[in-house]
């Protein structure tokens, strides 16, 4: 007790005793049933005062008791809380160093303290994940989601591994779950694009696909993805055609060039949308004049075999002739030429055409075309001089397509690459290996 607080007791007890002398007649006290009793005013005064500090003592009593209980508690979450997180540390460290028993003891430790750890649980999942056990990682992905309901982690496991699983609608509502919670999820709107894709949910898919583009703000992340979208677009309109939509699939085909001219995929798909309404004049048109703006050598193919199953030649090498007068430099035009002339049977056409050739010593096919017509004229020598070289340039007896983004070769043409999922990326690969 310090000095100021002694002499303030002091005062106090003296201010009591003075008063004491001046007041020392008795007052009375009135209680219940008609009892009184006389006491001194200083008795009065002592009494309340002492009645009051034993208020005071309780009230602190109780408070410190309830301090005392606090810090307790918060010291033992606290100490356990440190036992789970070094247990969680030794986990992880055990999963770097794939040591899978170490980690599911640490990792089991902690469940038994924390029965509901959504971290021990996403690990123990991923764990029989890895081991290819999905039934029990998804079991402990339900408890983790069922003890963090909004957990985005445990979200995204329980998407993936029923992805895995190919439960495609439960995957995709865990997706959906998510983007309740965080509608500009990237992750998650790419997870929905590519179930929506496996499932054919062209229009759904669309919608996704504009969300993602709103989202970026890089210009070469924007240009890839409208890139995407127009590729997703196509199916669409493949899609419509395939389930006999002509009207909506020609709409989106017309669509898709009126933006696009190079879009090669489109203009095969209007002609195709043609020949399926029975519009097959038409559809010759269109491929006409779609190559006459594009110059592509994909329509270019289309049209000849349209042309020669329609046997209509003369009209194909009069496309052909237009084609070379407008461009005679064309060593490629030639070569198709020559092939077409080739494939009619017209031996001393074709071997004019393709002998005039200046690539001679690249071209793969071209050694094997002007093999098999040395063939025709009885020049095995000669043929077998050239089908030599086209083994030596590592040329195939086909034609083939190659994908100009991955490389992927093909003996199918295709609007989308399956390699790598390009769309209007196949071309002719006239120098026998496909290069990208």
């Amino acid at each position: 007790m310090g000095k100021v607080t002694v002499l303030i007791v002091i005062l106090m007890l003296g201010v009591l005793a003075l008063f004491a002398v001046y007041n020392n007649d008795p007052t009375a006290i009135f209680v219940p049933f008609d009892q009184s009793y006389e006491i001194p005013k200083i008795g009065v005064i002592l009494f309340s005062s002492v009645f009051g500090a034993a208020c005071m003592l309780l009230l602190f009593a109780i408070r410190d008791t309830r301090r005392f209980l606090f810090t307790y508690q918060y010291q033992k979450k606290q100490k356990n809380e440190e036992k789970i997180h070094s247990l969680y540390t030794q986990a992880l460290n055990a999963i770097l160093a794939e040591d899978e028993a170490e980690a599911r003891a640490a990792l089991s430790a902690i469940l038994k303290k924390e029965p509901g750890h959504t971290d021990a649980h996403l690990r123990l999942g991923d764990i029989e994940a890895n081991k290819g056990r999905d039934e029990e990682a998804y079991g402990h992905y339900k408890r983790a989601h069922a003890s963090s309901p909004e957990h985005l982690e445990a979200l995204f496991s329980l998407a993936r591994i029923m992805e895995k699983m190919q439960g495609w609608d439960e995957a995709l509502g865990y997706v959906e779950n998510i983007l309740d919670l965080d509608p500009d999820n990237l992750s998650a709107l790419h997870m929905k694009r590519s179930i929506l894709e496996r499932e054919g949910r062209w229009d759904e898919l669309i919608e996704v696909q504009k969300a993602i583009l709103r989202l970026l703000r890089e210009e070469r992340d924007k240009e890839r993805e409208e890139a995407n979208l127009k590729g997703f677009r196509y199916e669409l309109a493949r899609d419509s055609l395939e389930k006999g939509d002509l009207e909506k699939a020609l709409k989106a085909f017309k669509t898709l060039v009126r933006e696009d001219e190079k879009f090669t995929p489109a203009h095969l798909g209007v002609a195709e949308t043609m020949l399926a309404g029975g519009d097959t004049e038409e559809a010759v048109s269109y491929l006409e004049r779609a190559y006459e703006s594009t110059s592509s050598q994909i329509i270019l193919a289309r049209l000849e075999d349209l042309l020669i199953s329609l046997e209509e030649p003369s009209r194909l090498i009069r496309i052909y002739r237009k084609a070379l007068s407008a461009r005679p430099r064309d060593e490629a035009l030639k070569f198709f030429l020559g092939k077409l002339y080739f494939r009619l049977e017209m031996i001393e056409d074709a071997f004019d055409v393709l002998a005039s050739l200046d690539t001679a010593e690249t071209w793969p096919d071209l050694h094997k075309l002007l093999g098999e017509l040395h063939l025709r004229r009885d020049e095995c020598g000669k043929a077998v001089e050239q089908f030599r070289k086209t083994i030596e340039l590592g040329g195939s007896m086909r034609l083939p397509y190659c994908c100009s983004v991955c490389g992927h070769e093909d003996r199918q043409w295709s609007g989308r690459c399956p390699e790598c999922g390009s769309w209007n990326s196949y071309r002719f690969e006239l120098q026998g290996a496909c290069r990208v």
